[in-house]
């Protein structure tokens, strides 16, 4: 099926997005979707008919829908490290199920920590849970990589709903993160949440000490203001935790799929927990989406599929995200963790190299500010780099309509620009008038734009926190279909590993020790220390 798309791409060489339109009135209907009030619209890439015909069938041979089932049931499709995937689970509801792993229904004991956590989440909010100065004015959760980019990210997307202490993250070892997060802050009505499954991870547990310290010097009892999202009682005891303030999740959640459960609990103290199942509920409607929608109905296998054609068969090696809403502004950040940690791999679930490439390099910012960066290379630069846009119909500042009609009317305007481009001829009309003979030539040359850009935009109503939960799910989905239909396991993450275990050996290095490494890391070690 490869080489069938792979003579696709060559067929339609030279052919333009912009004259598919010409060819077809009817094309932004028949290549949009429509469902759960959002709208996926694909009809700007080169995706015709016949190309998605074959792109629907690259996704049966892989047996995407029966390894999506198999996913969702507890089926343990991470086989590196033999576990299940199952963070559809954290927002199954109530009556939902059974999800079994090891024969045992894994939902009971779900909603079990999800009441916990609303109890805990509503007497904080209400000040019944307190710190040693009076009710709490303030969170900051502790973690890193997904327990900190999830929550981080989903917090200031929701800000119009948050009605709770303010929030605040730190996930860098660099002391500036945390020395910056806690200027200000007062350590006696300040909660510390530390969120890591293991209680181990350094940089982490580096910053959960420093805030411990850092509060001890003001109350009596620090340990009695920190929360744990945690396993491992053992060590959120030796901390000084109690027990009824650690919440634990499964080694079947990983890190970047874990804002559903317990790594979501700052984000439920900030907005409350019936909006918090707001969240849940767009997260299992995207769910049952995936699973039931016909695939040409589908919006994560054919977002999927779409981003297949652009990485793996046109080659395009970079994917940009441009949220034209502000409160998404982290989306990127937390795409790029999502996608490139999930299918970044080099080797596929048989042991073999892959055929095609895997995951593209995701980046992106928020417009309308990526328009005076990085969009001129959009544009004009050598390579092609496929846009994903997401824009809401409504704001939430309804005094300021006119900033967000602006906006829409940027982000609509990128997209259409993105692929019509324009041609000398267009430039030389545009500037006769004003320069002539080689001038007019020259100064028309910097003024095309090739065009013929491919983008998907995904828009919806408002950004609600049901929303945010569909368009989060959305995108989890897509990535495990791309890493499904690539032959790849998306539920590990060994890459990350190497550079933990250096770090560990290294820093003897910054004390003067012999360490096994390279002439270049020793001077630089030597250079760093000051010798």
């Amino acid at each position: 099926m490869w080489d069938r798309l792979e003579a696709l791409r060559r067929a339609r060489a030279g052919r333009r997005i912009a004259a598919l339109f010409e060819e077809d009135p009817g094309r932004a209907a028949r290549f949009t979707i429509r469902a759960g009030g959002m709208l996926l619209d694909y009809s700007k890439t080169q995706v015709d008919d016949a190309l998605r015909a074959a792109l629907i069938e690259l996704a049966e041979e892989a047996d995407l829908a029966g390894r999506a089932r198999a996913m969702m049931s507890g089926a343990k499709i991470n086989e590196t490290e033999g576990r299940a995937a199952l963070h559809t689970a954290l927002r199954a509801p109530e009556g939902a199920g059974p999800v079994r792993v090891d024969g045992a229904d894994v939902l009971p004991g779900v909603h079990a920590t999800l009441r916990r956590m609303e109890a805990f989440a509503g007497a904080v909010r209400e000040g019944r849970e307190r710190g040693q100065g009076g009710a709490y004015t303030d969170i900051v959760n502790i973690g890193i990589g997904g327990s900190d980019l999830g929550p981080a990210m989903a917090v200031r997307a929701l800000h119009p709903y948050a009605d709770g202490p303010r929030c605040h993250f730190v996930s860098n070892v660099d002391g500036a993160d945390i020395a910056d997060t806690l200027a200000g802050l007062d350590p006696a009505r300040t909660l510390v949440i530390v969120a890591s499954k293991t209680f181990t991870t350094i940089e982490t547990m580096t910053n959960a000490h420093t805030a411990r310290d850092w509060m001890g010097r003001a109350v009596a009892d620090p340990a009695a203001q920190f929360a744990a999202l945690s396993t491992a009682l053992d060590r959120t005891a030796a901390f000084g935790i109690p027990e009824a303030r650690v919440f634990p999740f499964a080694d079947w959640v990983g890190g970047r799929y874990s804002v559903w459960g317990p790594i979501g609990l700052a984000l439920m103290i900030a907005i409350g927990p019936a909006r918090f199942r707001d969240f849940l509920a767009g997260g299992h409607w995207m769910d049952r989406h995936f699973i039931e929608a016909p695939p040409q109905e589908n919006m994560p296998l054919m977002l999927a599929l779409t981003g297949l054609w652009h990485a793996q068969v046109c080659g395009h090696a970079t994917r940009a995200v441009l949220p034209y809403d502000q409160r998404l502004a982290r989306l990127p950040a937390y795409l790029q963790q999502l996608e490139m940690e999930s299918n970044g791999k080099g080797v596929t679930m048989d042991g073999a190299t892959p055929r095609a490439s895997t995951a593209p390099v995701i980046w992106g910012e928020p417009g309308t500010n990526a328009q005076h960066s990085f969009m001129q290379l959009l544009h004009q630069g050598t390579q092609v780099v496929p846009c994903e846009f997401l824009v809401a119909a409504e704001g939430h500042e309804p005094e300021l309509a006119h900033h967000h009609r602006l906006l829409v009317a940027n982000c609509l305007a990128q997209a259409e620009a993105l692929m019509r481009g324009r041609s000398l001829e267009e430039a030389r009309e545009m500037l006769d008038g004003r320069y002539a003979g080689e001038a007019l030539e020259r100064q028309a040359r910097h003024r095309v734009f090739p065009g013929d850009r491919p983008s998907v935009t995904l828009a919806y109503p408002k950004l609600t926190p049901e929303m945010l939960g569909r368009i989060l799910a959305l995108y989890e989905h897509r990535v495990f279909a791309e890493g499904a239909i690539l032959g790849i396991n998306s539920f590990d993450q060994w890459g990350v590993e190497l550079g933990k275990e250096l770090a560990k050996s290294l820093e003897p290095a910054l004390r003067g020790e012999e360490v096994a490494a390279s002439g270049s890391t020793r001077a630089l070690a030597a250079f760093l220390r000051g010798a």
